[in-house]
């Protein structure tokens, strides 16, 4: 059960603002690549939808993560807001990463966000299709972990 002692911040209903540092918070986390602390965001029942994969609770939450950056080397994220109502945020992104053989990807997706009222995810549904790019066309050049605050965003990317 989620803690109502010990929230998610920002909590819904979201505005603008809110909703802003809702995304900008689940992008450090991912680009942690920590699949536990990732975790911690959604509710212990949280079920996901990523690409053609169907997940329920943290514990498949902590697998599914753990398999993925095992797969997508050196990753690197984007996410920027879509939109906002209530207590839920749609979000789209881009990340890039290689696999084992050198090969360069960008993928680009949507989700929808709905959490609940302590600020925990309490589903993901993920689109995702990645595009095979030359190491040379890369756009996300940043030391792994945090994005800087003067990295451009999606829409400044045009992406």
């Amino acid at each position: 059960m989620n803690n109502p002692e010990n929230p998610r911040l920002p909590l819904p209903p979201f505005d603008n603002e809110s909703a802003i540092q809702k995304v900008r918070i689940a992008e450090d986390a991912w680009n942690t690549r920590n699949p536990e602390r990732v975790s911690l965001a959604y509710t212990p029942d949280s079920v996901w939808r990523n690409r053609c994969e169907f997940l329920s609770g943290r514990d498949a939450i902590v697998q599914f993560l753990t398999r993925k950056w095992l797969k997508e080397l050196d990753y690197r994220l984007i996410k920027e807001l879509w939109t906002f109502g209530d207590n839920r945020i749609a979000v789209r992104f881009a990340y890039e990463w290689h696999d084992d053989a050198g090969n360069w990807f960008r993928s680009y997706g949507n989700e929808n966000w709905e959490f609940d009222e302590h600020g925990f995810m309490r589903s993901r549904i993920a689109s995702i299709n990645d595009l095979p790019i030359q190491e040379s066309d890369r756009k996300y050049h940043w030391i792994l972990g945090h994005r800087p605050e003067e990295h451009p965003g999606l829409s400044d990317l045009n992406l």
